[in-house]
């Protein structure tokens, strides 16, 4: 695997997530920023935090199968999340927790969350972008 993820001693060692990742493979991706549509560009979870979230990750999934990556190779995240305020962190992390079961996946990747006041559409409450590592 191109990407180790770590918690170093010195720093804080979240459960949700990973202070840092050591890529070692020679391609990257950068994936532009994922939303809560299907693969006919149909709505997902209108209104619903989690639902779209879940969405996202498996679109973030779907998009590094397609270059022959998946989604442990995933070296960053950035999430975008409409009027973020710290209440919403469950519906994050359970979005989060379906995806990943659905997926097979460890999701706690190193990631910034970034507390925004709109996205492209007005349904869209998240959207994230990804950085990934293939060997």
């Amino acid at each position: 695997m191109a990407v180790q993820l770590m918690n170093p001693d010195g720093l804080p060692k979240p459960e949700v997530y990973r202070q840092l990742s050591v890529a070692t493979g020679s391609r990257l991706v950068f994936l532009a920023g994922q939303v809560a549509r299907d693969a006919d560009g149909g709505k997902v979870g209108e209104g619903d935090l989690a639902a779209q979230v879940e969405q996202v990750y498996l679109n973030i999934a779907t998009a590094l199968a397609a270059v022959g990556g998946s989604f442990d190779d995933v070296a960053k995240l950035a999430a975008y999340v409409v009027d973020w305020t710290p209440d919403k962190m469950p519906q994050l992390g359970e979005g989060v927790g379906r995806a990943a079961a659905k997926l097979g996946v460890d999701p706690t990747k190193p990631v910034t969350l970034i507390g925004v006041a709109a996205l492209a559409e007005p349904d869209l409450l998240v959207e994230i972008e990804a950085t990934a590592v293939l060997d």
